[in-house]
């Protein structure tokens, strides 16, 4: 007979007044481990609850910051993720949101997917979630 080990890992809860605050029951991320899971981020600017999405690079520039400040409380930053998803209302801003995106992995990109949704919260035409790993 095989005998299992359980492996028990502390679930911290990583906040930040530097990104929006949640628009629900979660987390702005989870760290287990040496790694982050983030929520989805929209382009909500932190300081006004305001959605910055005038134009689509208004809006992933701000997601992205949400990110980065996300990836920050959690100890560790934007060259440490390992994959990421967007989700987009519209496949035909795929190509600009490519653009945008890929100027903030310059090198060694992580993995992604990219999914078309009927909707996104607060009007948002992009969302972003990130896994990100935690350097020692």
């Amino acid at each position: 007979m095989c005998n299992l080990v359980k492996n028990h890992f502390m679930k911290e809860v990583i906040y930040t007044e530097q990104a929006p605050k949640a628009l629900g029951p979660y987390s702005q991320g989870i760290k287990i481990g040496n790694l982050l899971f983030t929520a989805g981020q929209v382009a909500l600017n932190p300081s006004t609850s305001e959605m910055n999405n005038a134009t689509i690079e208004d809006e992933v520039h701000q997601i992205m910051r949400n990110l980065t400040q996300v990836a920050i409380a959690a100890g560790t930053s934007l060259d440490h993720v390992v994959k990421t998803t967007i989700f987009v209302t519209d496949l035909s801003l795929f190509g600009k949101i490519n653009e945008l995106y890929g100027g903030y992995f310059e090198s060694n990109p992580p993995a992604r997917s990219t999914v078309q949704v009927a909707d996104l919260p607060a009007g948002a035409r992009v969302e972003i979630d990130m896994i990100i790993h935690i350097p020692s």
